[in-house]
């Protein structure tokens, strides 16, 4: 089960979220076709993943911007611009542009931190945009706590699109990375859980200023939790497979 889009569509254009995927993904084609074996890519993280004994020792502070630019596979770029897609448009149409990319790199800055802190003895490097990408979902659930996202279904051959409330969807998501970081050894490696409970409260945290300037509660009273725009509308389109009709014996 995830998420394929959102029905609140953006006032303005995207640049800066548009200009964050093509980033990552120029990002991921030169690196992973410039290191043409697994050791040259894993000492290419090393330098430019954030590592937490370093950062512990303010070495290397850079890596906290370059990590949040290195994927480890094509998947997990994917699964990353495939949520900052969907969520990043709204919060760069209610923030503006130049304010948008502070919140998402602050919001990539309050994950490292909470990374570093799970486990600050670790030589595993952190790379990945989630982080951030975990920021922006934090602003959307304090800002369209109702907005309807669309969720892929698939179930063995029962494959099903249908929408549920951004609460759920964002609340059900953050339960599990916390249940995950909670319960998973911080020094494993693998999926930087904290990093995506430290984006999110991160991210949320630096949304309380603007949705208080909104009115706060009246704000949510005011558009009920849902985007200032009508709801973009999807209809499926009609299957091209013909229907055979059963024979009676």
């Amino acid at each position: 089960m995830f998420p394929i889009r959102d029905h609140n569509p953006s006032g303005r254009t995207p640049y800066v979220t548009y200009a964050l995927i093509v980033v990552n993904v120029i990002v991921f084609v030169w690196s992973w076709s410039a290191m043409p074996g697994e050791n040259q890519l894993g000492w290419f993280f090393m330098d430019w993943g954030l590592v937490p004994q370093q950062a512990i020792a303010l070495r290397a502070p850079e890596t906290i911007i370059t990590s949040m630019f290195l994927h480890a596979g094509w998947m997990h770029l994917a699964g990353n611009m495939l949520f900052l897609w969907i969520f990043g448009d709204n919060l760069e149409d209610i923030f503006g542009h130049a304010r948008y990319l502070a919140f998402y790199l602050l919001s990539g800055l309050s994950a490292a931190v909470f990374q570093v802190l799970a486990d600050p003895s670790s030589g595993v490097p952190m790379v990945g945009a989630s982080g951030a990408i975990a920021g922006v979902m934090g602003g959307y659930l304090l800002l369209f706590p109702r907005a309807k996202v669309d969720i892929l279904l698939i179930i063995v051959i029962f494959v099903r699109i249908f929408p549920i409330p951004a609460w759920v969807m964002l609340g059900l998501w953050f339960a599990v990375q916390l249940f995950y970081g909670l319960a998973t050894a911080a020094d494993m490696g693998g999926v930087a859980y904290w990093a995506h409970t430290g984006g999110f409260v991160g991210g949320l945290l630096l949304t309380v200023p603007l949705w208080l300037s909104r009115g706060g509660t009246a704000f949510w009273a005011r558009t009920h939790g849902t985007p200032p725009h009508p709801d973009a509308e999807y209809t499926a389109a009609p299957s091209a497979i013909p229907k055979i009709p059963r024979r009676r014996r």
